[in-house]
């Protein structure tokens, strides 16, 4: 009797961002990127947030491959951490093979990693369970792949983020030929990128984003700024073709997008000539018509170029008066309130800011409902899931699935943590399993939960509140208690309510003093009751007690 096939999808599914999923049969393991995800606006002081990889964790050994759709942050950026304990290899097109090292060489601990490139078309193995097809789709980045994977129990198709655009920017329209063929060999199951789901028609083609930065380029007297993703290859292309264009230099600034921009002229994937480019101590010698500068920070991230650029904190730019910044990216859900925060300071310093609302200066890279609908009618499969979008997404895509005659039955709409169990016939949806965010916070990775995140919401909504005693040995209080305050009260202008503070904690630690419950929990919890009494606020209260 076959075994069942399992899918275990540990990021993408029920958010945007942070795309894994997990496929196990027996004892072999394939994984299906690995990638980050930007924080909410409640995440204070959080950087990134990766998978949850304690499913695989004792099951290290099982792990056989790590394929990889794309190079986009979404879906290499936890590559680095999740190959601090995998030692299988990861495959990849030569484009995301090359971002995927870059990021590598970053951590002492992945480093040495194999990554083996491959090209979409190509058919391969991995352990003995696992046959391997990556086939071409469109995006907004050259090189991306889907998969069509064939397991003991049937061909799945994991179609990677895409759209079909006919007029992609480096001309390789998708392989509708081998989508095809993967319905003629009957498909069991699809997932499928859902980003999109709410959006009715066609996305536009990447051509369209072409005209529009050539609107802007010309309309521009001084200075253009173009902010984008730093693994945006393609659009990096495009700029590069309109500085030469308009008679402008390139400047390039950001560290992960310098590299980037080595690597894919390396490779051949940038066709940007040598005289074009200039370092951005040098830009400052030229006249601010005759410069180009691409900088990262679209998503508002506060250490990133736009941010810093617009705060006045960029060690060797300034926005000048007549400068054209041109935000040439989507708002990830959740970021917009960043992104427009950083907008309006730059229109402050007196920058003209072109982005998406205004112009078509960025264009979706994923599917819109029309070509969901396509993908289903073209690969046919038995069992659709949707993958890589918010739950409404996910729902929406089961919509257009079951309007396309796929059995309601049949349509498994699941989120991040939930496993299915598939055979030939039917597939079963297992409990969801615990897990949840890994927050990246500077050097730290994994130790910062959400408690320590609800601690900085309240800081950041009440601040705290410090109270200093010295007690004897019998526990009485030596003299008066000192206080100190940060983002609750200034202690020079509110002596009426530290009288009221001081008298608390004394009579606390007088009733107190030698009872058998910490002194400090009666005072906090006295304290507590006092500051929203006379204040109606409830700062986080810290008392410290000292011994005399």
């Amino acid at each position: 009797m076959t075994s069942k096939l399992k899918i275990v999808p540990l990021g993408g599914l029920g958010e945007i961002g942070k795309n894994m999923t997990v496929i196990e049969y027996k004892n072999e393991i394939i994984i299906i990127d690995a990638g980050i995800m930007f924080p909410q606006s409640d995440m204070l002081g959080v950087d990134l947030i990766i998978p949850d990889f304690k499913y695989i964790m004792d099951k290290l050994d099982k792990v056989t491959a790590v394929l990889v759709t794309h190079g986009h942050e979404d879906h290499v950026g936890g590559l680095p951490h999740l190959m601090e304990y995998v030692n299988a290899p990861i495959y990849a097109t030569p484009l995301t093979a090359g971002l995927i090292k870059v990021k590598l060489r970053r951590n002492s601990r992945a480093k040495d990693s194999e990554v083996i490139e491959i090209q979409a078309g190509d058919t391969f193995t991995v352990g003995t369970h696992f046959t391997i097809e990556p086939f071409h789709v469109t995006h907004s980045i050259p090189d991306c792949v889907g998969f069509g994977i064939t397991t003991p129990v049937g061909l799945i198709v994991h179609t990677g983020d895409y759209k079909f655009d006919y007029t992609p920017a480096d001309g390789w329209p998708p392989d509708f030929t081998k989508i095809a063929e993967f319905a003629g060999r009957g498909v069991l199951c699809l997932l499928a990128d859902s980003t999109n789901a709410d959006r009715p028609g066609w996305t536009p083609t990447e051509a369209i984003v072409v005209d529009a930065l050539d609107d802007a380029f010309s309309n521009a007297a001084g200075r253009i700024i173009v902010a984008t993703f730093a693994s945006l290859i393609s659009r990096i292309q495009i700029v590069a073709d309109l500085a030469v264009k308009h008679g402008r230099r390139l400047a390039v600034t950001g560290r992960s997008m310098r590299d980037n921009v080595k690597m894919a002229r390396r490779l051949g994937y940038l066709d940007i000539e040598e005289e074009l480019l200039i370092d951005i101590e040098q830009a400052k010698h030229l006249s601010a018509n005759e410069l180009v500068i691409m900088a990262t920070g679209t998503q508002g991230e506060p250490s990133a170029v736009m941010s810093r650029l617009a705060q006045g904190r960029h060690r060797q730019l300034r926005i000048q008066e007549g400068d054209t910044v041109i935000f040439s990216a989507h708002a990830i859900p959740g970021n917009e309130e960043m992104v427009y925060r950083v907008v309006n300071r730059l229109l402050q310093r007196g920058a003209h800011v072109v982005y998406e609302n205004i112009a078509r200066v960025h264009v979706s890279g994923h599917a819109s409902q029309e070509e969901m609908k396509l993908m289903i009618q073209l690969v046919k499969p038995k069992f659709m899931v949707p993958i890589h979008g918010e739950l409404r997404h996910l729902t929406q895509h089961a919509v257009l699935a079951a309007e396309m005659g796929i059995p309601e039955e049949n349509i498994i709409v699941v989120e991040n943590g939930t496993p299915l169990l598939l055979d030939e016939q039917s597939v079963t949806v297992l409990d969801r399993m615990p897990g949840g965010y890994i927050f990246i916070d500077g050097d730290s990775v994994g130790d910062i939960g959400w408690p320590i995140v609800r601690d900085r919401e309240k800081l950041s909504e009440n601040g705290i509140f410090c109270v200093v005693m010295t007690v004897n040995g019998q526990g009485k209080l030596l003299g008066k208690p000192d206080l100190i305050s940060r983002g609750f009260i200034d202690v020079q202008k509110e002596d009426k309510l530290l009288d009221g503070v001081r008298q608390t904690a004394e009579h606390v630690a007088a009733k107190f003093a030698n009872n058998s419950k910490p002194l400090r929990n009666r005072v906090e919890q006295a304290l507590h009751r006092y500051f929203y009494a006379e204040t109606g606020r409830r700062p986080i209260v810290e008392v410290i007690i000292k011994k005399g």
